[in-house]
């Protein structure tokens, strides 16, 4: 599947896409972690101390938030979904949890 990287991760990975392998049955979540396997770099960016990912870190599956899905980034992925990365806005972050509560409200 394809990986779009935007601003500052851009660089970090070497250019705007790579293709990775999945195995069925591979979520977001794991793919994230093959993603940090071969560019470490990323971890710090990504993740917190106990390996939660950040949660202003904006990410998109086929142009839709899966923060926003009932799995999260638990939600398993197709071989043919493209994930979207960009590099969080300092000054206008979102919280998900926040969203999340008004959408089931």
């Amino acid at each position: 599947m394809r990986v779009d990287f935007y601003g500052i991760y851009r660089p970090m990975v070497g250019g705007k896409s790579i293709e990775f392998e999945i195995e069925p049955g591979a979520t977001i979540r794991s793919l994230l972690s093959a993603i940090v396997a071969r560019f470490p770099a990323l971890r710090e960016e990504w993740f917190d101390a106990q390996d939660n990912l950040h949660p202003y870190l904006p990410l998109y599956v086929n142009g839709r938030n899966p923060r926003l899905l009932s799995r999260g980034v638990d939600t398993v992925l197709q071989a043919d979904d493209v994930l979207s990365i960009f590099s969080p806005i300092a000054s206008g972050r979102l919280n998900v949890e926040d969203i999340k509560q008004a959408t089931a409200a």
